[in-house]
């Protein structure tokens, strides 16, 4: 084989795993975009020592333990990333001010596409879309990185305990002890039961065609029909979070009413439905991104509904329409 067909042999193999990697290193670091930069410094430290590759373990394996020491290298600077609610509580209409946080403090949503690779076990995606929700990888973030990286392998992509051993260099007890640890604090914090995407039944579908005229006819009564009495709304970079369908109503008539006669583009993003969000331009003419919106349904309603408002992140990641014409 030439040197050139070698190389190229090589990228393709090494490719074949980058969806699953990037999906291993967004439950890990919380971040679309530092989770496609990890697995691009796995791929280029993989190319660059394949030689000293013995094959004692399988690529893939040996895959993931570069992508592993690369998040941990990352989650050693101190990166957690949160939700609003992850950081405060809930704040009153009354008091609402919207004060904005870095952007790495911040959960970040994620295509499925990226994360998800195509597998033909049903069991085995719905495990996999499940482990994307932004509730389920906020929970993640409350794990020592090592913790992570165990109840990771072990819980969501099912690895032996004594694989996740000889690719963390430690001993088969010292990884059950990591997972029962881990599992201790993933229950303190359970993550709430939502809905997936795929595949939504007819009634999951009826409530949301119903936001949607709801939120695009401003018709604030609808919209209460359609959310639990405790439902929450964000709005990263905005640490301001509200809880309450009247709280929420309230501030999309005040403070967020240059939300009225938006459009709504249908979408998927963590596995979860999700919406593109498009307000009125201010020249009358279409309209302009104005938040990418991850929507949890709860037992036949809305309990959460997250706006990104860094279109400019997030809509091209998404490969979203830049405006909208008029209807």
């Amino acid at each position: 084989m030439s040197d050139l067909a070698a190389t190229e042999d090589l990228d393709s193999r090494l490719e074949k795993h980058r969806t699953e990697l990037t999906g291993y290193c967004y439950r890990m670091l919380g971040s679309a975009f530092e989770a496609e930069d990890a697995v691009q410094d796995t791929m280029v430290r993989a190319w660059k020592s394949f030689e000293k590759f013995e094959g004692r373990s399988s690529l893939r394996s040996w895959l993931y333990r570069i992508a592993t020491n690369v998040c941990l290298d990352m989650l050693n600077a101190g990166n957690r990333r949160a939700r609003p609610m992850d950081l405060s509580g809930p704040t009153s209409l009354a008091q609402a001010r919207l004060a904005s946080l870095p952007e790495n403090v911040w959960l970040e949503p994620v295509p499925d596409g990226r994360v998800l690779p195509s597998v033909a076990d049903p069991a085995e995606t719905a495990v996999s879309r499940e482990t994307i929700r932004l509730a389920f990888v906020a929970a993640l973030q409350h794990l020592p990185p090592k913790q992570r990286a165990v109840l990771i392998l072990r819980e969501v992509l099912a690895w032996k305990a004594s694989e996740v051993a000889e690719l963390l260099d430690t001993t088969v007890a010292s990884v059950n002890s990591a997972l029962q640890r881990a599992r201790a604090t993933i229950a303190e914090s359970e993550p709430a039961a939502t809905d997936t995407a795929d595949p939504l039944d007819e009634e999951q579908k009826e409530l949301l065609e119903r936001y949607v005229t709801a939120f695009e006819g401003y018709d604030m009564k609808a919209l209460t029909a359609l959310l639990h009495d405790d439902a929450k709304f964000t709005m990263p970079p905005y640490d301001l979070w509200l809880q309450g369908h009247d709280d929420i109503t309230g501030f999309m008539l005040t403070i967020g009413a240059g939300c009225r006669g938006s459009r709504l583009l249908p979408m998927v993003a963590n596995g979860t439905p999700a919406f593109a969000h498009y307000k009125p331009a201010e020249s009358g003419d279409g309209f302009t991104p104005w938040a990418l919106q991850v929507i949890e349904i709860e037992d036949g309603k809305i309990g959460t509904m997250h706006c990104f408002l860094d279109t400019e992140r997030w809509f091209p990641l998404f490969g979203l329409p830049a405006r909208l014409g008029k209807a």
